[in-house]
Formats: structure tokens, sequence, C-alpha cells
């Protein structure tokens, strides 16, 4: 293993629950790669603070969480198009203290919906209404699905995301079934008041044929579990941890691991989760 000396990059991400998973991702593909690289995640007490020393520390990359991706917009320089086009930002790239913000969350979402060959004609709940539920519902709206209904208890939040993308919206997803599941809300997070709740119910999960939790820990979550259980596809949290963490590295260094070298990280995340 590498050990901690002066002149290593150092990348990080901030959370409001930390978890291993970009950590164990990126240091992994530093140590196959041979960078001289290490990758640390912090639960920030000050988002202004800590963006301020990603700047002054020369900190080269910063992945956004839950709840900062729209908090951050006005801490940055620059705002990428990934991350213009849904006022939502998950990195952060710092050139020389000139901080760039970019969504890789979008991309993973649409490289799952269509992985996963979902059929556009679906009806679809997506349960959410902060930065992760914009990139998802772009997602999905570009992937052409129309019949989507966001369900958001803040009707405030929930009505604009809906209307941004042409969506239907309720507050309260009680009896309302769909074909497609998504959960875009920390509901099932390890280490929430929540962790043990499922944010769609059993009678939803069996009328569905996918259940789709953004959710990457743990990696098992309730409503992942009760989907399996049921027979249904599932997309898991940490298969987008994976797609958006691999394009975040590619922004940081400037490198794109082999197809192999992904997958064994995706592996060690796996393992630690």
């Amino acid at each position: 293993m590498t050990m901690l000396n002066k002149d290593m990059t150092l990348c990080i991400s901030l959370s409001a629950r930390p978890s291993n998973n970009g950590t164990r991702f990126h240091n992994f593909l530093y140590e196959a790669l041979e960078l001289n690289w290490i990758y640390k995640a912090f639960a920030p007490t000050d988002l202004a603070q800590a963006i301020a020393g990603v700047r002054g520390l020369g900190i080269r990359g910063c992945a956004i969480s839950m709840p900062y991706k729209e908090e951050v917009i006005a801490l940055v320089d620059r705002m990428d198009a990934s991350a213009t086009a849904i006022d939502s930002v998950n990195t952060i790239v710092n050139d020389d203290g000139r901080l760039t913000a970019y969504n890789t969350d979008y991309s993973a979402i649409a490289r799952l919906i269509e992985r996963n060959r979902l059929d556009a004609a679906s009806t679809v709940l997506l349960r959410g209404s902060g930065g992760m539920a914009k990139a998802t519902a772009a997602a999905f709206r570009d992937a052409g699905f129309t019949e989507v209904t966001v369900v958001a208890r803040n009707e405030s939040a929930g009505r604009a995301l809906a209307e941004l993308y042409d969506f239907a919206w309720t507050g309260d997803a009680g009896g309302k079934t769909a074909d497609v599941l998504v959960n875009v809300t920390p509901i099932g997070m390890a280490g929430g008041a929540e962790e043990n709740e499922l944010s769609f119910d059993a009678a939803q999960i069996a009328a569905a044929s996918v259940v789709f939790d953004v959710v990457a820990l743990p990696a098992e979550t309730p409503l992942i579990a009760a989907a399996r259980a049921a027979g249904k596809t599932v997309i898991t949290g940490s298969e987008v941890a994976t797609l958006q963490a691999l394009e975040q590295f590619v922004l940081y260094t400037g490198i794109r691991p082999s197809d192999e070298q992904v997958l064994a990280a995706e592996e060690f995340m796996r393992a630690g989760a």
C-alpha cells in the first residue's frame, strides 16, 4: 500500500452520512494504476468552510452527496453544462483554485435505464424532490418516459420538479401503483431515522415490475430486499455509485480505467458496504 507523503493528491467527498463506497472505489483504482493519490470521506459541519478548504488546500476533486447538491452551487466558480442543466452538483474539480461543478449522477441513471432496457411506456412513481431527484427525473424524461409522477411531501419542491419535466405530482403515494418504482430519498439509508422503513409499501412493490433505489448504503436497502423477495427486477444504489464514481475518477485524474479494473474496484467497494 502506498504510504502517505507530502506529494500526494487528495480527493474527498462531502455528505451528511458518509459511506466507504467512494473511498474504497477510488483508492482501489489509485493503487491499481499506481497513482500517488488518496481519497477521504467527510461529514462537514459547515459546507461553505469545507468548500473553502477544497480551494485553499488544493484538493483536486470533491464529490457532493445528499443534502448538499443544490446548496453547493453558490460556492463554485463555474457550472459545467451537466450541472447547469439540472441545477444539481455531485462533483467539483479544482484547477489551481478555480472550482468547476459537474453532475455525473445523470449519466449514471441514464446508463442504468438503458442497461436494464426499461420500457419508456411504463408508468413511474419517483419519490423525492432534491438534487438527486432532479438528475433522476431528467434521465427518465430524456429516455422518453412521460407517465411519471413525482411523490414529494414538500409541495413547493415537488410541484416545481414535476412541472420542470412535464410530470405529475402528488404529496402522498398511498394507493397509487406504477410499473417502475424509484426511491430518491434517504428512506432506507443506514444511519438515519428511517433506515428500516420502506419508501413504497408492499402493495406497490407487488404491482411493480422494476424497483430502483438510489440509496447506496446499505447495498441491500429494505426496499431492494423486499423487491427481491417479491421477484422484481431491481436496480440498486451501489450500481449508481459505481457509474457516477467512475466518471468522477476520470474527471479528477484524466484516466479512464479498463473495464476489468472498474469491475475489480466495484467488487472491492461492495465488499466493504
